[in-house]
């Protein structure tokens, strides 16, 4: 069993208010799902996660936000608040509050798009904050590539180069995406994979984006256009 527990943090910058309120929300919300009776829950679910075939019929259209805000389970809901306190406050640290809180919402639509795609007569409905997490992993691997992250190996601590990870996390989600295909079902064991794709796809352009444009604190700017008027040996 491995997991990561950490990374190498960004050092001054802004302080990752929205990263940090997000996992505080996430786990309010489902405390109050966790409160509700089993056909309460599910009704909770149904009301407010994204149901694709509504979704394309117009119907419900505010369930695209508020379902990110929603979790199946309690191991549904600590993966991913792990993950999100992993990667999200260096990437706000970086390119600040407000432009974070955008970037999330954006990717989270992303990813929504991505499993609505191959899930247009779907009426099961979508929950979890994972597609827009998956987007701040996209942006973590172009902008912080050399990032070590802090891995739990069964008792054993180790480093690993940020790359690696989320490299390896990305095939992983490509496999299981195509065998859910393949299967003519992309919710194999209830997971939405081509959303996972679609978001981490949508934060590696972006990410590009911030890479020259919002170096870390302390570092300084990366012009592009130097590549342009100079030789490279």
């Amino acid at each position: 069993m491995f997991f990561p527990i950490g990374d190498d943090q960004v050092k001054g910058g802004y302080f990752p208010f929205f990263s940090y309120t997000f996992i505080v929300i996430n786990v309010l919300v489902f405390l109050y799902q966790a409160s509700l009776s089993v056909p309460g829950f599910e009704q909770f679910v149904y009301t407010y996660g994204s149901i694709p075939v509504e979704t394309l019929a117009g119907k419900d259209t505010f369930t695209l936000f508020t379902s990110m805000f929603l979790h199946g389970s309690w191991m549904h809901l600590l993966g991913n608040m792990l993950f999100l306190w992993i990667f999200a406050d260096n990437i706000e640290a970086t390119i600040g509050n407000f432009r974070f809180l955008i970037f999330y919402i954006i990717g989270g639509l992303a990813a929504h798009a991505g499993h609505i795609y191959f899930n247009m007569g779907s009426e099961v409905p979508t929950v979890g904050a994972s597609g827009a997490i998956s987007a701040v992993m996209g942006a973590y691997l172009v902008m912080y590539p050399t990032s070590k992250i802090k891995m739990l190996v069964l008792i054993f601590f180790i480093r690993i180069p940020a790359f690696l990870f989320l490299i390896f996390w990305i095939v992983q989600q490509v496999t299981l995406g195509n065998q859910a295909l393949q299967s003519m079902t992309n919710q194999t064991a209830g997971v939405a994979w081509w959303a996972h794709i679609a978001g981490f796809a949508f934060g590696l352009i972006v990410g590009l984006y911030y890479r020259f444009n919002y170096p870390r604190p302390g570092e300084p700017m990366v012009d592009a256009a130097y590549y342009d008027r100079t030789d490279l040996l």
